[in-house]
């Protein structure tokens, strides 16, 4: 699917800056940017979803443990 992007000028020189440094395209650094941000919010979601499992999971041992 495409899209376009409006990059604010600042950005858009920094990013051709990066990309000529490393020898790739705008793009190239986008979608790697894209990805990362994927990545990243993907693993916050790991991160959640197990501390859910163990305050649900040892919600009496913590208990106990705030007690002692």
């Amino acid at each position: 699917m495409a899209m376009t992007v409006r990059l604010p000028e600042e950005l858009d020189s920094a990013l051709e800056a990066i990309a000529r440094v490393r020898h790739t395209s705008k793009h190239a650094l986008l979608v790697e940017a894209a990805g990362d941000v994927v990545a990243r919010y993907s693993r916050r979601e790991e991160i959640k979803s197990g501390l859910d499992f163990v305050l649900n999971h040892d919600a009496d041992l913590l208990k106990r443990l705030e007690d002692a």
